[in-house]
């Protein structure tokens, strides 16, 4: 397991620090007869994203993934499922993550607007969605629409 190496400030004794995975979430938020909310990223690395973030301390998975869509989209979401969780070291240039994904309905969605780390926000329809997302969120948007739209489901 990889390891750093850094010098404690009280001792000055050599201490291991191990480099873990961070975990972030990540909401596929749909809205019923327009598509699904994606924002434009403001910060590295750029593209079109699924809103989400970190995990705070202290916070369990779906507070973080209810926080980040109020905070990134200014949508009030109820979270409807699981879709998934992804933990390829390379999903995330800047790190190492491993996100879980929910999908989500927006509570409020004449609020939505762009904030936080979002540029711009757009619903897209799932036959229309951009082709310069970020991270991984192709992946994510493609095992989406095969889970759902095959058979036909409500779209969550």
């Amino acid at each position: 397991m990889p390891k750093l190496h850094k010098t404690c400030s009280h001792c000055a004794g050599l201490l291991e620090d191990y480099l873990n995975p961070v975990p972030t979430v990540d909401i596929l938020i749909h809205i019923p007869g327009q598509g699904i909310v994606l924002i434009e990223r403001r910060n590295p690395p750029p593209g079109w994203a699924l809103p989400g973030g970190f995990i705070d301390h202290g916070e369990s998975a779906e507070q973080a993934a209810v926080r980040e869509a109020r905070e990134e989209t200014g949508l009030d979401v109820e979270l409807t499922g699981l879709l998934g969780v992804y933990s390829d070291p390379r999903r995330d240039p800047r790190q190492h993550t491993i996100t879980t994904v929910y999908t989500a309905q927006a509570v409020n969605p004449e609020q939505m607007k762009a904030g936080d780390d979002a540029g711009k926000i757009g619903i897209f329809p799932v036959d229309d969605l951009p082709s310069d997302l970020a991270f991984d969120h192709g992946r994510i948007l493609q095992d989406y629409l095969r889970i759902f739209q095959p058979l036909n489901k409500p779209v969550p």
